[in-house]
Protein backbone atom coordinates (compact mmCIF):
# COMPACT_ATOMS: atom_id res chain seq x y z
CA UNK A 1 0.00 0.00 0.00
CA UNK A 2 0.97 3.80 -0.80
CA UNK A 3 1.41 6.59 1.81
CA UNK A 4 -1.65 7.91 2.82
CA UNK A 5 -2.43 11.27 1.33
CA UNK A 6 -4.59 14.29 2.09
CA UNK A 7 -6.43 15.82 -0.20
CA UNK A 8 -5.38 19.50 -1.26
CA UNK A 9 -8.87 21.75 -0.71
CA UNK A 10 -6.75 25.10 -1.74
CA UNK A 11 -3.65 26.50 -2.74
CA UNK A 12 -3.24 30.25 -2.49
CA UNK A 13 -0.09 31.90 -4.61
CA UNK A 14 1.65 32.84 -1.17
CA UNK A 15 2.50 30.95 2.32
CA UNK A 16 -0.17 30.17 4.49
CA UNK A 17 0.23 30.63 8.21
CA UNK A 18 -2.96 31.20 9.75
CA UNK A 19 -6.57 29.65 9.30
CA UNK A 20 -9.88 30.35 11.13
CA UNK A 21 -13.39 28.52 10.42
CA UNK A 22 -16.78 30.29 10.88
CA UNK A 23 -19.47 27.62 11.00
CA UNK A 24 -22.32 30.29 10.21
CA UNK A 25 -21.34 31.11 7.05
CA UNK A 26 -19.53 27.78 6.60
CA UNK A 27 -15.82 30.27 5.27
CA UNK A 28 -12.40 28.96 5.82
CA UNK A 29 -10.53 31.94 6.52
CA UNK A 30 -6.96 31.39 5.68
CA UNK A 31 -4.18 33.65 5.57
CA UNK A 32 -0.25 34.99 5.14
CA UNK A 33 1.95 36.21 2.50
CA UNK A 34 5.90 36.87 1.90
CA UNK A 35 5.95 39.81 4.31
CA UNK A 36 7.61 43.64 3.22
CA UNK A 37 9.95 42.18 1.11
CA UNK A 38 9.73 42.96 -2.27
CA UNK A 39 9.68 39.57 -4.06
CA UNK A 40 6.26 39.92 -5.72
CA UNK A 41 4.46 37.14 -3.06
CA UNK A 42 1.25 39.15 -2.04
CA UNK A 43 0.14 39.81 1.41
CA UNK A 44 -3.86 38.53 1.96
CA UNK A 45 -6.67 37.10 3.77
CA UNK A 46 -8.48 35.22 1.88
CA UNK A 47 -12.12 33.74 2.62
CA UNK A 48 -12.89 30.88 0.80
CA UNK A 49 -16.77 29.24 0.55
CA UNK A 50 -16.95 25.66 1.82
CA UNK A 51 -19.63 23.67 0.00
CA UNK A 52 -20.63 19.78 -0.45
CA UNK A 53 -20.43 19.02 -3.80
CA UNK A 54 -20.86 15.34 -5.10
CA UNK A 55 -21.06 13.84 -1.28
CA UNK A 56 -17.35 16.14 -1.58
CA UNK A 57 -16.18 18.91 0.64
CA UNK A 58 -14.65 21.88 -1.49
CA UNK A 59 -13.47 25.46 -1.01
CA UNK A 60 -13.89 28.29 -3.79
CA UNK A 61 -12.49 31.82 -3.23
CA UNK A 62 -15.08 34.24 -2.35
CA UNK A 63 -13.27 36.93 -1.76
CA UNK A 64 -9.38 37.89 -0.83
CA UNK A 65 -8.19 40.95 1.16
CA UNK A 66 -4.83 42.58 0.58
CA UNK A 67 -3.24 43.48 4.00
CA UNK A 68 -0.62 45.47 1.97
CA UNK A 69 3.20 44.79 3.29
CA UNK A 70 2.19 43.15 6.01
CA UNK A 71 1.33 39.27 5.84
CA UNK A 72 -0.58 37.91 8.61
CA UNK A 73 0.97 35.73 11.19
CA UNK A 74 -1.56 34.73 13.50
CA UNK A 75 -6.26 34.54 13.17
CA UNK A 76 -8.33 34.71 16.02
CA UNK A 77 -12.24 34.67 15.39
CA UNK A 78 -15.24 36.29 17.50
CA UNK A 79 -18.29 36.44 15.04
CA UNK A 80 -17.92 38.40 12.15
CA UNK A 81 -14.97 40.03 13.42
CA UNK A 82 -10.89 38.56 12.62
CA UNK A 83 -8.12 40.01 14.69
CA UNK A 84 -4.80 39.64 12.61
CA UNK A 85 -1.77 39.35 13.98
CA UNK A 86 0.65 41.30 11.33
CA UNK A 87 4.29 41.90 12.45
CA UNK A 88 3.85 44.00 15.85
CA UNK A 89 0.42 44.88 15.51
CA UNK A 90 -3.10 43.63 15.78
CA UNK A 91 -5.20 44.57 13.07
CA UNK A 92 -9.23 44.00 13.82
CA UNK A 93 -10.83 43.25 10.38
CA UNK A 94 -14.65 43.02 9.88
CA UNK A 95 -16.46 40.98 7.58
CA UNK A 96 -20.36 40.91 6.22
CA UNK A 97 -22.21 39.02 3.43
CA UNK A 98 -24.71 40.29 1.73
CA UNK A 99 -27.00 37.84 -0.60
CA UNK A 100 -29.29 39.03 -2.87
CA UNK A 101 -31.29 37.49 -5.16
CA UNK A 102 -31.97 38.97 -8.94
CA UNK A 103 -34.27 38.36 -12.17
CA UNK A 104 -32.27 38.14 -15.20
CA UNK A 105 -33.72 37.50 -18.93
CA UNK A 106 -32.23 34.96 -20.50
CA UNK A 107 -31.67 36.87 -23.93
CA UNK A 108 -28.84 38.79 -21.90
CA UNK A 109 -26.89 35.87 -21.30
CA UNK A 110 -24.58 36.61 -23.21
CA UNK A 111 -23.28 40.09 -21.86
CA UNK A 112 -19.67 40.50 -21.17
CA UNK A 113 -20.86 42.24 -17.43
CA UNK A 114 -20.20 40.28 -14.47
CA UNK A 115 -21.37 40.79 -11.15
CA UNK A 116 -20.90 39.81 -7.67
CA UNK A 117 -19.93 35.77 -7.38
CA UNK A 118 -22.95 33.41 -7.90
CA UNK A 119 -23.46 30.58 -6.35
CA UNK A 120 -23.30 27.39 -7.83
CA UNK A 121 -26.67 25.58 -8.85
CA UNK A 122 -28.32 28.34 -10.55
CA UNK A 123 -30.70 26.84 -12.90
CA UNK A 124 -30.30 27.90 -16.76
CA UNK A 125 -32.92 29.27 -18.91
CA UNK A 126 -34.73 26.47 -20.84
CA UNK A 127 -35.99 29.50 -23.65
CA UNK A 128 -35.53 32.52 -24.96
CA UNK A 129 -36.74 35.72 -22.76
CA UNK A 130 -37.58 33.10 -19.69
CA UNK A 131 -36.36 34.87 -16.15
CA UNK A 132 -33.48 33.45 -14.04
CA UNK A 133 -33.66 33.43 -9.91
CA UNK A 134 -29.97 33.83 -9.31
CA UNK A 135 -28.27 34.55 -5.96
CA UNK A 136 -25.51 37.25 -5.51
CA UNK A 137 -23.07 37.22 -3.21
CA UNK A 138 -21.17 40.52 -1.78
CA UNK A 139 -18.55 40.31 0.32
CA UNK A 140 -17.07 43.22 2.07
CA UNK A 141 -14.08 43.37 4.61
CA UNK A 142 -13.93 46.96 6.91
CA UNK A 143 -10.40 47.77 8.36
CA UNK A 144 -11.47 48.63 12.05
CA UNK A 145 -8.47 49.61 14.80
CA UNK A 146 -5.11 48.54 14.46
CA UNK A 147 -2.70 48.67 17.74
CA UNK A 148 1.04 48.04 18.49
CA UNK A 149 1.24 45.18 20.90
CA UNK A 150 4.89 43.98 21.49
CA UNK A 151 7.80 46.17 21.67
CA UNK A 152 11.15 44.16 21.76
CA UNK A 153 14.07 45.07 19.61
CA UNK A 154 12.51 42.80 17.05
CA UNK A 155 9.22 42.90 17.45
CA UNK A 156 6.18 40.85 16.30
CA UNK A 157 2.78 39.53 17.68
CA UNK A 158 3.36 35.33 17.68
CA UNK A 159 -0.30 34.75 19.01
CA UNK A 160 -3.81 36.12 19.80
CA UNK A 161 -7.12 35.21 21.24
CA UNK A 162 -10.51 36.24 22.39
CA UNK A 163 -12.04 35.87 26.01
CA UNK A 164 -15.51 33.63 26.13
CA UNK A 165 -18.14 36.57 25.51
CA UNK A 166 -15.62 38.23 22.65
CA UNK A 167 -14.93 41.71 24.37
CA UNK A 168 -11.43 41.07 25.18
CA UNK A 169 -8.14 40.32 22.94
CA UNK A 170 -5.51 38.86 24.79
CA UNK A 171 -2.00 39.08 22.68
CA UNK A 172 1.11 37.90 23.76
CA UNK A 173 4.80 38.53 21.47
CA UNK A 174 8.42 38.31 21.48
CA UNK A 175 8.89 40.73 24.34
CA UNK A 176 7.32 38.22 27.05
CA UNK A 177 4.48 40.37 27.95
CA UNK A 178 0.82 39.84 27.89
CA UNK A 179 -1.42 42.76 26.42
CA UNK A 180 -5.25 42.54 27.14
CA UNK A 181 -7.51 44.94 24.94
CA UNK A 182 -11.02 45.73 24.69
CA UNK A 183 -13.01 44.93 21.43
CA UNK A 184 -13.28 46.41 19.34
CA UNK A 185 -11.80 49.63 20.39
CA UNK A 186 -8.46 48.52 21.35
CA UNK A 187 -8.17 50.01 24.24
CA UNK A 188 -5.23 48.46 26.65
CA UNK A 189 -7.12 47.07 29.64
CA UNK A 190 -3.84 45.37 31.25
CA UNK A 191 -0.30 44.66 30.69
CA UNK A 192 2.05 42.23 32.59
CA UNK A 193 5.22 40.90 31.87
CA UNK A 194 4.30 37.08 31.84
CA UNK A 195 7.97 35.17 30.41
CA UNK A 196 11.90 36.14 30.48
CA UNK A 197 11.83 35.63 26.28
CA UNK A 198 9.31 35.16 23.65
CA UNK A 199 5.62 34.22 24.65
CA UNK A 200 4.78 31.14 22.79
CA UNK A 201 0.75 30.29 22.88
CA UNK A 202 -2.02 31.55 25.28
CA UNK A 203 -5.37 30.29 26.07
CA UNK A 204 -8.55 32.60 27.76
CA UNK A 205 -10.55 29.96 29.81
CA UNK A 206 -14.12 30.79 30.27
CA UNK A 207 -13.42 31.94 34.08
CA UNK A 208 -11.48 34.64 32.75
CA UNK A 209 -8.11 32.49 34.02
CA UNK A 210 -4.70 33.04 31.46
CA UNK A 211 -2.69 30.65 30.57
CA UNK A 212 0.68 31.25 28.77
CA UNK A 213 3.89 29.16 27.76
CA UNK A 214 7.10 30.61 26.55
CA UNK A 215 10.29 30.20 25.91
CA UNK A 216 11.52 30.38 29.38
CA UNK A 217 10.24 26.40 29.44
CA UNK A 218 7.48 27.69 31.61
CA UNK A 219 3.66 27.52 31.34
CA UNK A 220 2.05 29.76 33.98
CA UNK A 221 -1.65 30.01 34.72
CA UNK A 222 -2.77 33.77 35.57
CA UNK A 223 -5.86 35.59 36.79
CA UNK A 224 -5.47 39.44 35.61
CA UNK A 225 -1.67 39.94 36.20
CA UNK A 226 -1.61 37.43 39.35
CA UNK A 227 0.21 34.41 38.76
CA UNK A 228 -2.11 31.57 40.06
CA UNK A 229 -0.14 28.46 39.49
CA UNK A 230 2.68 27.00 37.34
CA UNK A 231 2.24 23.73 35.55
CA UNK A 232 4.50 21.02 36.13
CA UNK A 233 4.02 18.20 33.40
CA UNK A 234 6.67 15.93 35.00
CA UNK A 235 5.25 15.18 38.16
CA UNK A 236 3.81 11.84 36.94
CA UNK A 237 4.94 11.95 33.93
CA UNK A 238 8.50 10.77 32.16
CA UNK A 239 11.35 12.50 33.24
CA UNK A 240 14.73 13.33 31.25
CA UNK A 241 17.35 14.96 33.59
CA UNK A 242 19.89 15.95 30.64
CA UNK A 243 16.40 17.32 27.82
CA UNK A 244 14.72 20.39 29.24
CA UNK A 245 11.57 20.37 27.42
CA UNK A 246 9.57 23.25 26.70
CA UNK A 247 5.72 23.98 26.57
CA UNK A 248 4.65 24.88 22.21
CA UNK A 249 1.03 25.13 22.42
CA UNK A 250 -2.07 25.48 25.19
CA UNK A 251 -5.42 25.31 24.48
CA UNK A 252 -8.54 24.80 26.40
CA UNK A 253 -11.29 22.52 25.65
CA UNK A 254 -14.78 21.20 26.73
CA UNK A 255 -14.99 17.91 28.45
CA UNK A 256 -17.99 15.91 25.97
CA UNK A 257 -20.93 15.52 27.97
CA UNK A 258 -19.90 17.51 30.96
CA UNK A 259 -21.54 21.34 30.22
CA UNK A 260 -19.62 22.56 33.11
CA UNK A 261 -16.19 20.50 32.14
CA UNK A 262 -13.04 21.82 31.22
CA UNK A 263 -9.79 20.19 30.08
CA UNK A 264 -6.03 22.52 29.45
CA UNK A 265 -4.10 20.33 26.57
CA UNK A 266 -0.20 21.66 26.24
CA UNK A 267 2.15 20.31 23.94
CA UNK A 268 5.70 19.44 25.13
CA UNK A 269 8.91 19.52 22.98
CA UNK A 270 12.26 19.57 23.45
CA UNK A 271 14.06 22.52 24.02
CA UNK A 272 17.10 21.82 21.59
CA UNK A 273 17.08 20.03 18.67
CA UNK A 274 19.37 16.63 18.89
CA UNK A 275 21.24 14.23 16.44
CA UNK A 276 18.61 11.84 17.87
CA UNK A 277 15.51 13.51 19.00
CA UNK A 278 13.41 12.38 22.46
CA UNK A 279 9.71 12.15 22.16
CA UNK A 280 6.90 14.78 22.14
CA UNK A 281 4.24 14.77 24.51
CA UNK A 282 0.49 15.68 25.12
CA UNK A 283 -0.82 16.19 28.42
CA UNK A 284 -3.98 16.81 29.42
CA UNK A 285 -4.96 19.16 32.92
CA UNK A 286 -8.16 19.58 34.80
CA UNK A 287 -9.36 22.91 33.96
CA UNK A 288 -9.95 23.86 37.81
CA UNK A 289 -7.30 22.35 39.71
CA UNK A 290 -4.51 22.57 36.67
CA UNK A 291 -3.12 19.48 37.64
CA UNK A 292 -1.93 17.05 34.94
CA UNK A 293 -4.70 14.33 34.43
CA UNK A 294 -2.59 12.22 31.61
CA UNK A 295 0.84 12.64 29.36
CA UNK A 296 1.42 10.49 25.88
CA UNK A 297 3.94 10.61 24.10
CA UNK A 298 2.86 12.03 19.88
CA UNK A 299 6.15 10.67 18.11
CA UNK A 300 9.50 11.79 17.65
CA UNK A 301 8.24 14.68 15.40
CA UNK A 302 8.56 18.19 16.34
CA UNK A 303 4.67 19.82 17.20
CA UNK A 304 4.73 23.13 15.51
CA UNK A 305 0.82 23.81 16.58
CA UNK A 306 -1.88 22.11 18.30
CA UNK A 307 -5.88 22.35 17.85
CA UNK A 308 -8.96 21.57 20.09
CA UNK A 309 -12.52 20.67 18.22
CA UNK A 310 -15.08 22.50 19.61
CA UNK A 311 -16.81 19.72 21.57
CA UNK A 312 -13.58 18.90 23.01
CA UNK A 313 -14.12 15.17 21.48
CA UNK A 314 -10.65 15.27 19.23
CA UNK A 315 -7.06 17.19 19.05
CA UNK A 316 -4.99 17.87 16.05
CA UNK A 317 -1.19 18.34 15.84
CA UNK A 318 0.94 19.30 12.92
CA UNK A 319 4.72 19.17 12.72
CA UNK A 320 7.83 20.92 11.33
CA UNK A 321 7.86 18.03 9.15
CA UNK A 322 4.70 18.72 7.62
CA UNK A 323 2.76 15.88 9.15
CA UNK A 324 -0.57 15.70 10.27
CA UNK A 325 -2.23 13.70 13.15
CA UNK A 326 -5.56 13.60 14.93
CA UNK A 327 -6.25 12.22 18.76
CA UNK A 328 -8.55 11.42 21.20
CA UNK A 329 -8.83 14.04 23.88
CA UNK A 330 -9.83 11.75 26.37
CA UNK A 331 -7.19 9.32 26.56
CA UNK A 332 -4.60 10.96 24.06
CA UNK A 333 -4.88 7.93 21.36
CA UNK A 334 -3.91 8.48 17.79
CA UNK A 335 -6.60 8.27 15.50
CA UNK A 336 -5.26 9.45 11.98
CA UNK A 337 -1.57 10.35 10.56
CA UNK A 338 -0.16 11.33 7.51
CA UNK A 339 3.18 11.55 7.61
CA UNK A 340 4.72 14.94 5.46
CA UNK A 341 1.18 15.35 4.38
CA UNK A 342 2.83 19.50 3.25
CA UNK A 343 6.49 18.25 3.39
CA UNK A 344 7.41 21.37 5.32
CA UNK A 345 6.25 23.10 8.98
CA UNK A 346 2.42 22.85 9.07
CA UNK A 347 1.46 26.43 10.38
CA UNK A 348 -1.55 26.40 11.40
CA UNK A 349 -4.43 23.48 11.98
CA UNK A 350 -8.33 23.67 12.74
CA UNK A 351 -11.22 21.68 13.34
CA UNK A 352 -14.35 22.19 11.15
CA UNK A 353 -17.12 23.29 13.88
CA UNK A 354 -20.06 21.26 15.09
CA UNK A 355 -22.00 24.25 14.90
CA UNK A 356 -23.54 26.26 12.23
CA UNK A 357 -23.41 24.34 9.03
CA UNK A 358 -20.73 22.31 10.48
CA UNK A 359 -22.80 19.37 10.55
CA UNK A 360 -23.81 20.07 6.69
CA UNK A 361 -20.91 20.39 5.85
CA UNK A 362 -19.23 17.29 7.48
CA UNK A 363 -21.51 14.67 5.79
CA UNK A 364 -21.20 11.24 7.12
CA UNK A 365 -17.32 12.08 8.52
CA UNK A 366 -17.18 12.51 12.35
CA UNK A 367 -14.43 15.25 12.09
CA UNK A 368 -13.04 17.39 9.84
CA UNK A 369 -9.50 18.95 9.94
CA UNK A 370 -7.79 21.96 8.05
CA UNK A 371 -4.64 21.78 7.87
CA UNK A 372 -2.10 24.89 6.13
CA UNK A 373 1.58 25.53 5.52
CA UNK A 374 4.53 27.02 4.32
CA UNK A 375 4.16 25.59 1.18
CA UNK A 376 0.83 27.36 0.18
CA UNK A 377 -1.57 24.64 0.71
CA UNK A 378 -4.71 24.13 2.60
CA UNK A 379 -5.35 20.13 2.94
CA UNK A 380 -8.05 18.86 4.39
CA UNK A 381 -8.24 15.71 6.63
CA UNK A 382 -11.47 13.53 7.39
CA UNK A 383 -11.97 11.08 9.96
CA UNK A 384 -14.44 8.28 9.34
CA UNK A 385 -17.55 7.70 11.24
CA UNK A 386 -15.70 4.84 13.83
CA UNK A 387 -18.41 1.79 13.60
CA UNK A 388 -20.10 1.15 17.64
CA UNK A 389 -22.23 -1.48 18.92
CA UNK A 390 -25.39 -0.09 20.64
CA UNK A 391 -25.24 -1.13 24.47
CA UNK A 392 -28.67 -2.68 23.79
CA UNK A 393 -27.34 -5.04 21.45
CA UNK A 394 -24.57 -6.33 23.88
CA UNK A 395 -26.82 -7.03 26.37
CA UNK A 396 -29.00 -9.00 23.96
CA UNK A 397 -26.55 -10.87 22.85
CA UNK A 398 -24.81 -11.62 26.34
CA UNK A 399 -28.43 -12.98 27.86
CA UNK A 400 -28.45 -14.95 24.04
CA UNK A 401 -24.73 -16.52 25.17
CA UNK A 402 -26.19 -17.30 28.48
CA UNK A 403 -29.27 -19.42 27.76
CA UNK A 404 -27.50 -21.35 24.53
CA UNK A 405 -24.67 -22.68 27.23
CA UNK A 406 -27.78 -23.29 29.76
CA UNK A 407 -29.38 -25.35 26.95
CA UNK A 408 -26.43 -27.20 25.65
CA UNK A 409 -25.20 -28.47 28.90
CA UNK A 410 -28.47 -29.38 29.51
CA UNK A 411 -28.67 -31.23 25.94
CA UNK A 412 -24.95 -33.27 27.19
CA UNK A 413 -25.87 -33.56 30.94
CA UNK A 414 -29.51 -33.95 31.05
CA UNK A 415 -29.36 -33.95 34.78
CA UNK A 416 -28.26 -30.12 34.83
CA UNK A 417 -31.23 -28.72 35.45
Amino acid sequence: MGRRRAPELYRAPFPLYALQVDPSAGLLIAAGGGGAAKTGIKNAVHFLQLEQINGRLSASLLHSHDTETRATMNLALAGNILAAGQDAHCQLLRFQIHQQKSINKAGKAGSKEQGPRQRKGAAPAEKSGAETHQEEIEFSVENLQAVQTDFSPDPLQKVVCFNHDSTLLATGGTDGYVRVWKVPTLEKVLEFKAHEGEIEDLALGPDGKLVTVGWDLKASVWQKDQLVTQLHWQENGPTFSNTPYRYQACRFGQVPDQPAGLRLFTVQIPHKRLRQPPPCYLTAWDGSTFLPLRTKSCGHEVISCLSVSESGTFLGLGTVTGSVAIYIAFSLQRLYYVKEAHGIVVTDVAFLPEKGRGPELLGSQETALFSVAVDSRCQLHLLPSRRSVPIWLLLLLCVGLIVMTILLLQRAFPAFL
